[in-house]
């Protein structure tokens, strides 16, 4: 009689364990794909957000009966001009400055030295309490210098310097191993930097002609995009792509605005005390107050820096801090939730973190983008079935 054999028994939790471990190591290629390729993925961002804040303009055009095309053209030619006449205001007021660096060097030297005066002042104040007097009035006696120890017996004495002519062929002196290994490490260094640069400055170079691509052949790339897919899948990217354009064009555009007023606020602020170069110095502190976390104190680093030639009174410093102050206030905590922070929907815990793992992966730019990237991925958790738990772990 045949009798069947058992199959071996299945362990439930393979398929699961399985699961983790290709999302673990999915998770950390994706990591490393970001890291080493942050440059190429930071230019296509940077130019999506370009295109977010010009589409207005396009749209203002198209409504004209101007084509797209040339409609992208002419706004892409209106924003390489406006870059090009502020650079050359930027330009200006630097060479301004640089002409003022004695005076700067100056009053930064006398403000080191006053410092260091105080403190001196400082310690002795606290020698002066803390030691008690009768310990304060003993001289120090200088110590005498130690001979060094004879050497003891059974060591060898030290080599003897043998002239540079009488050494062997096979010797070669560290003055000579330096000569041949500090240069080798400069150029190094230097090629490592020229690489680096060149890298950054090639995609660059670039931003404009994606632009310019994006905004004219978005809707094709779209239309074309949601053609090859059929059924339940078209609806979930159509709703991916419209909230993530949602919630960008939000966040970007919102900034934006938000910067342009802080930095006109602080401009007539900083005119109004007769501030030096107030006009570089506004656009600067009114955007740099948008960095998460960190826009207070490099808002107030600019006015602070431009006043110092200026023999001025603790007064002015004191009204530039609290005015700075005031407006980074208003705008983070009236005009910022109005304007950005109703369409973005993302917790604190998870903002701090979004900032600490893009920062640690792109530095200052990743801190930049952190906000909009982590807001992109909760906005496509909240469209595809399955990821919803996701989304709303991410959000407020």
């Amino acid at each position: 009689m045949y009798v069947p054999t058992p199959a071996p028994p299945t362990d439930a939790s393979t398929p699961r364990s399985y699961r983790i471990a290709v999302g673990t190591l999915g998770a950390g290629a994706s990591v490393a794909l970001l890291y080493y390729g942050r440059v190429l993925f930071i230019t296509v961002i940077i130019a999506f957000i370009i295109a977010f804040l010009l589409e207005p303009l396009v749209l203002l055009f198209m409504r004209i009966r101007v084509p797209r095309g040339p409609a992208s053209f002419l706004v892409c030619s209106l924003w390489l001009l406006s870059l090009y006449l502020g650079g050359l205001g930027v330009f200006n007021e630097a060479q301004a400055m640089v002409g003022d660096l004695p005076a700067y060097g100056e009053r930064i030297n006398v403000i080191v030295e006053g410092a260091a005066t105080r403190l001196e002042k400082v310690e002795k104040d606290v020698y002066r309490t803390l030691v008690p007097k009768r310990f304060q009035d003993q001289s120090i006696v200088p110590a005498l210098p130690i001979a060094p120890p004879p050497p003891s017996r059974g060591k060898r004495a030290p080599d003897t310097p043998v002239p540079p002519g009488l050494q062997p062929a096979n010797q070669v002196s560290i003055q000579e191993v330096r000569i041949h290994q500090e240069p080798t490490t400069l150029l190094r260094y230097a090629y490592d930097y020229m690489t680096s640069v060149y890298d950054v400055l090639l995609m660059i170079s670039f931003v404009p002609f994606l632009v310019y691509f994006i905004l004219s052949w978005g809707d094709h790339l779209r239309a074309r995009l949601l053609f090859t897919l059929e059924g339940e899948p078209r609806y979930t990217t159509t709703r991916v792509l419209d909230s993530v354009g949602n919630i960008v064009r939000a966040y970007v555009v919102g900034n934006f605005l938000l910067g342009l007023a802080l930095s006109l606020a602080s401009m007539m602020l900083f005119a109004s005390v007769r501030l030096p170069y107030w006009p570089l110095i506004g656009p600067l502190s009114g955007f740099l107050s948008l960095v998460p976390y960190l826009g207070m104190p490099l808002a107030l680093l600019p006015p602070l820096i431009a006043i110092l030639p200026m023999s001025t009174e603790p007064a002015i410093l004191l009204f530039l801090t609290v005015s700075v102050a005031l407006l980074h206030l208003f705008a983070q905590n009236y005009l910022y939730p109005r304007f950005v922070g109703s369409r973005v929907h993302l917790n604190p815990l998870v903002v701090t973190l979004a900032l600490m793992t893009w920062g640690m992966l792109w530095g200052g730019i990743g801190l930049i983008l952190a906000i909009p990237i982590t807001a992109s991925i909760k906005a496509v958790c909240d469209n595809v079935s399955g990821l919803e738990s996701y989304g709303r772990l991410l959000g407020d």
